[in-house]
C-alpha cells in the first residue's frame, strides 16, 4: 500500500512538472509584423520592407521565455519604393529560382528582455548560421520582438550589384518586428 501511495504520489508530481514545462506556440499578428533590408552603396542607401512575412514563435508561458522562433518571406515581397530597383534586386538574387528566405532558430537565449537567437538561414539556396539579436517585450494580451542582423552577400553566392562600377557593400541589415497575441 504504501508502494502504491508513493507511486501515485511521484506520477501526480511528474505531471504537475510536466504541465508546467509545456510550451506553446502563438497566432502571429501580421499587420504589426515586418522585415527590413539594407544595402549600402557610396552614393546612398536603399531600403525595402515586407509586411509579408510568416513568423511562428513557440514560447514557454510559465516562465515567460521564448523557446523557438521560425521565419518565412517571399522575396517578391520586399518593397523599396522603386519597381526598377526591385526588379533589379530579384535578378541578382535570382528570385524565380529561390523565391523564399527561411529561418529556424538552434537556440534562443533569453537575458532580461534580451535576446539572442543563433539559427540557420537559408537564403539564395545557401544555408549559413546566423545570429540575431533582438528585445523582447510581453504585455498581457501580446508578445512583440523587434531586432536584427547582418549577413555577407558573397558568403550566401550573391554577385553584389554595381552602380557607376563601384559595387555595394557586402553586408546585407536586416531589421525586423513581430508581435503575437498571447
Amino acid at each position: 500500500m504504501v508502494t502504491r501511495v508513493n507511486v501515485v504520489a511521484f506520477l501526480f508530481m511528474v505531471s504537475i512538472a510536466a504541465a508546467g514545462a509545456q510550451t506553446k506556440q502563438l497566432e502571429l499578428l501580421k499587420d504589426e509584423s515586418s522585415i527590413t533590408y539594407r544595402i549600402v552603396h557610396p552614393l546612398h542607401e536603399i531600403e525595402a520592407t515586407s509586411k509579408d512575412a510568416t513568423y511562428q514563435l513557440e514560447i514557454d508561458p510559465v516562465k515567460k521565455e521564448i523557446v523557438s522562433v521560425a521565419a518565412t518571406v517571399d522575396v517578391m515581397t520586399f518593397d523599396s519604393g522603386n519597381s526598377n530597383r526591385d526588379s533589379h534586386a530579384m535578378e541578382v538574387i535570382d528570385a524565380i529560382s529561390y523565391p523564399e528566405v527561411s529561418f529556424v532558430s538552434t537556440s534562443v537565449t533569453q537575458s532580461g528582455d534580451s535576446l539572442k537567437v543563433l539559427g540557420k538561414l537559408t537564403f539564395h539556396g545557401v544555408t549559413q548560421d546566423i545570429v540575431a539579436m533582438a528585445k523582447s517585450q510581453w504585455s498581457p494580451d501580446k508578445i512583440e520582438v523587434r531586432g536584427g542582423f547582418v549577413l555577407s552577400l558573397t558568403a550566401f553566392k550573391i554577385e553584389r550589384p554595381s552602380l557607376l562600377m563601384i559595387p555595394v557593400e557586402d553586408a546585407l541589415r536586416f531589421t525586423f518586428a513581430a508581435a503575437w497575441k498571447l
